[in-house]
């Protein structure tokens, strides 16, 4: 919850737009949260049948925007749309998936926005242990398009994004940085 807290205020001490799957409950709550206290800008996107699960109306209200979706694949494509870069906070299943998910977008070239993993107290390392096996293996053939930034300090996670987006032409052609915590 502190990790999510630090990234939210650091969001919008940097002038970023967060985007993310609308929930008001756990790390990405407390990221949404502190975001928007530090007078950051949050855009919500959660299907309508999450919407008592993961959040309520009074919290989505609070919100800069709500995009609401009918399923989970409408809310990952919307929110891959709206956002310059990805960071996975520690999480579950849902989490995995979607961060592999935007790997597996930019291994076919269908972007190069940053991918940050959070590595919060070694949280992912056997993700990432897992993905050094993979390329060794061979089957992951596209190295240098599926190149994660890893961050263990939560103050260079903004640094880091800023650093690859300025680097990339095509993905810093925005106004503005939306940060994506899957």
């Amino acid at each position: 919850m502190e990790a999510g807290r630090l990234l939210g205020s650091e969001l919008a001490a940097a002038g970023l737009r967060l985007v993310y799957g609308g929930g008001s409950k756990g790390v990405m709550g407390a990221v949404s949260d502190a975001a928007r206290q530090a007078g950051g800008t949050v855009t919500g996107i959660i299907p309508r049948f999450l919407m008592n699960k993961e959040s309520s109306e009074s919290a989505l209200s609070a919100l800069h925007e709500t995009i609401l979706t009918d399923t989970m694949h409408q809310r990952k494509h919307i929110m891959f749309e709206r956002s310059d870069a990805f960071v996975a906070l520690p999480g579950g299943i849902g989490t995995l998936e979607e961060i592999v998910e935007i790997m597996t977008w930019a291994q076919l070239g269908h972007h190069r926005k940053p991918i940050v993993f959070a590595n919060v107290n070694g949280f992912w390392n056997p993700m990432l242990a897992l993905l050094d096996h993979m390329r060794e293996a061979g089957f992951v053939h596209t190295t240098h398009l599926v190149a994660p930034i890893v961050v263990d300090e939560l103050r260079g996670i903004i640094p880091a994004i800023l650093a690859a987006a300025a680097k990339s032409p095509v993905d810093a052609e925005g106004a503005e940085a939306v940060i994506e915590k899957m």
